[in-house]
């Protein structure tokens, strides 16, 4: 029998209310709180992770650097990438930490494939790459045996700013997205496939709900460079 997984299109929002947002929400569970995925798009913004140095922030200009609690190093948010905050109970999904993040790999690549794009892992890289370019990095988060944080998938953006950081801790990591690789460049053509291959790796079921978070004040979503 597949679980419930509530899916939330929050549309653009700024990073740190979100992020407040998605900690309160883990806090406050109990056994019987159902597991959501949060989609959405960041406003511009770097954010550094519990292993992350600052030395790799190279020149950010006027993009705000915000140390965050998630695992990993600096990476960067902006418009035209789609960020999904998969919110799990992993203990009754019946995975770990490390088949949680294989898990979230493979539906990322397994999405790619429908558009003929060959993605693969990288060994002690966390994130998803397409010939050798990083098209997708992970940072989670585990609290009482539940995750938050999650996946930035690069769709049509403006990668610029990737130039100012060593991407996940990486001096010249090369960045790619899907656009450039051939792939649609409306994030709502691949977030529909995203959630498609997402449940079907964890065996959810896929439920709309509504837009908002009590903890997140209502803002109309923004397209970005998606069209």
């Amino acid at each position: 029998m597949s679980l419930p997984l509530q899916i939330r299109r929050l549309g653009r929002q700024p990073y740190e209310p979100v992020w407040r947002a998605m900690s309160a929400f883990t806090d406050a569970r109990t056994a019987e709180t159902g597991d959501e995925l949060w989609l959405l798009e960041h406003d511009r913004v770097f954010t550094l992770g519990q292993a992350g140095k600052l030395e790799h922030v190279l020149a950010p200009g006027d993009i705000p650097v915000l140390p965050v609690d998630r695992g990993g190093q600096v990476t960067y948010h902006g418009p035209g990438q789609i960020v999904g905050y998969p919110l799990i109970d992993l203990r009754r999904a019946g995975v770990g930490v490390r088949e949680l993040v294989h898990k979230i790999e493979q539906a990322i690549i397994d999405t790619l494939t429908h558009w003929n794009i060959g993605a693969e892992r990288q060994e002690g890289a966390p994130g998803v790459y397409v010939g050798g370019a990083k098209v997708a990095a992970l940072g989670l988060r585990v609290r009482r045996g539940c995750s938050f944080h999650g996946l930035a998938f690069n769709v049509n953006m403006d990668l610029e700013p990737y130039h100012r950081i060593n991407p996940c801790g990486y001096k010249g990591l090369a960045v790619t997205q899907v656009l450039d690789l051939g792939g649609p460049s409306r994030l709502a053509d691949v977030e529909e496939v995203l959630i498609g291959e997402f449940c079907r790796q964890f065996g959810f079921d896929a439920r709309p709900a509504a837009p908002l978070i009590p903890e997140l004040p209502a803002r109309p979503a923004v397209a970005g460079l998606a069209v």
